[in-house]
């Protein structure tokens, strides 16, 4: 039986755009922008209800230490990169790092992607001058292009379009990959292959082994693998374009409830959380569990004022709290921050973003992160939920499944003038493939302790 949302559920989807949304283009032609957002509320969800319910379920356990969340991916996507290469090593990262979590901590880890919807970014300023010339700020490959010229730089519509298009593939290649064989744990060893040989590689390898061993064992036991052969790979994006969001949201014919079916996973970003913003208003009123970035401003009132207006019922695995303090405040900020909503008793997920509250500027003008203030800010993350004996639930990193040189330091020594061999990302740095691996063993000590 197919149940009818109520008017006023429909009526509240639109309350967003009388509140003056922040983050949002000057899109230069209203009736060109209408066209595409209709094309788009009739195109087929890229995700479905019953799984964000699913992933909803797993973020509660995260909530209270029987899994682990772990998220990762671009700092922004590109149409260009979204090739089938790219995207399996991403995956294949991922699925390394999990693995290395899992048995390293014996911990359930939740795969959450960065992936296929990741194509907006906040910006510092609406313009760029360059040599005198003043064009519109890159927005990510949703909304403009990188290139520095007017046409480039124009809002276009039809980059919805190509967004929507883009995650489709994305996401019809990741469900392949994780539900076809490609991520059974009975192929640890061919998730290396394609990769640079390094030392994270070769400890990688030696886990590996033990699983082989492991399986073999269960295996002579007369054990049955299905359940080793695929994994559920959730997919996840900033929800900062509100003109993405809205057309790809759908009504649930089971519950007559609304879900944003553009992820699974959505988060309001650092620069969008105003209790009487647009952002908030419009994502109190779709079922996905929900991401808050908090920074080093928030207070504890903030984070209740959050919780009173995105989860008031306190259902559980409906709010991730994704913490973004940078390794130097993160243990003086964080522990009044978790005191305050632990005593509130509505629960949450904290999850530790050590990316973007760590970066910098390398003497040689590249915008870049410090690998070591990475694993500190992770570090301290658990620290502070170790002495007030809360949970750690996750990580959330821009990674990389590729060798590129955008983060200084890791066991490969990147330094400044290294940064130039492979400096890829058109916003933030990511850590690469063989930096990503080795935070996931680093984290696996932090686990333990924990």
């Amino acid at each position: 039986m197919t149940i009818a949302p109520d008017p006023g559920v429909l009526e509240g989807l639109d309350a967003w755009r009388s509140l003056s949304p922040v983050q949002q283009p000057q899109w230069p032609d209203a009736s060109a922008l209408e066209a595409v957002t209709a094309r788009l509320s009739n195109l087929p969800p890229l995700v479905f209800a019953g799984e964000a319910d699913h992933l909803r379920a797993q973020l509660a356990a995260a909530g209270r230490g029987e899994a682990f969340l772990l998220q990762g991916g671009d700092c922004a996507e590109t149409f260009g990169e979204a090739t089938a290469d790219n995207i399996r090593n991403k995956i294949k990262t991922i699925l390394q790092m999990a693995v290395v979590l899992t048995y390293g901590a014996s911990l359930p880890v939740i795969k959450m992607g960065r992936m296929a919807g990741q194509y907006a970014k906040p910006r510092s300023s609406d313009s760029e001058t360059r040599d005198g010339v003043t064009l519109p700020a890159f927005r990510g490959d949703i909304i403009n292009g990188y290139e520095f010229t007017p046409e480039a730089r124009t809002p276009d519509p039809q980059r919805l379009l190509e967004a929507y298009h883009t995650s489709a593939s994305t996401l019809n290649l990741i469900r392949a990959f994780t539900t076809g064989g490609f991520a059974s744990l009975l192929r640890v060893h061919e998730w290396n292959r394609g990769f640079t040989a390094n030392p994270a590689y070769s400890r990688y390898e030696e886990i590996a082994a033990e699983i082989d061993r492991a399986i073999r064992f269960m295996a002579a036991c007369g054990a049955d693998f299905d359940a080793l052969r695929s994994v559920d790979f959730f997919s996840s994006h900033e929800g900062l374009l509100l003109d993405y969001e809205r057309p790809l949201t759908r009504i649930d014919s089971r519950t007559g409830l609304p879900y944003d079916c553009s992820g699974h996973f959505v988060w309001i970003g650092e620069r969008t959380r105003q209790l009487d913003g647009a952002h908030v208003d419009y994502f109190s009123r779709v079922q996905n569990p929900i991401g808050i970035k908090l920074g080093p401003t928030t207070t504890g009132d903030d984070a209740l004022a959050l919780i009173d207006k995105l989860n008031p019922q306190g259902e559980a695995g409906r709010i991730t709290f994704i913490t973004r303090m940078g390794a130097g405040k993160v243990r003086d900020l964080l522990p009044s921050l978790v005191e305050k909503v632990t005593a509130d008793g509505r629960p949450v997920t904290w999850v530790c973003d050590p990316m973007h509250g760590n970066g910098i500027t390398s003497a040689s003008g590249y915008k870049t992160r410090r690998f070591s203030d990475v694993m500190d800010e992770v570090a301290g993350f658990f620290e502070v939920h170790r002495g007030l004996g809360t949970v750690p639930g996750g990580l959330h990193i821009e990674l990389t499944g590729d060798d590129v040189t955008e983060v200084l330091g890791g066991s490969e020594e990147i330094d400044d003038e290294g940064l130039a061999r492979r400096y890829e990302t058109l916003v933030d740095p990511r850590l690469n493939h063989q930096q990503s691996l080795e935070l996931a063993f680093q984290v696996v000590e932090l686990l333990r302790a924990a």
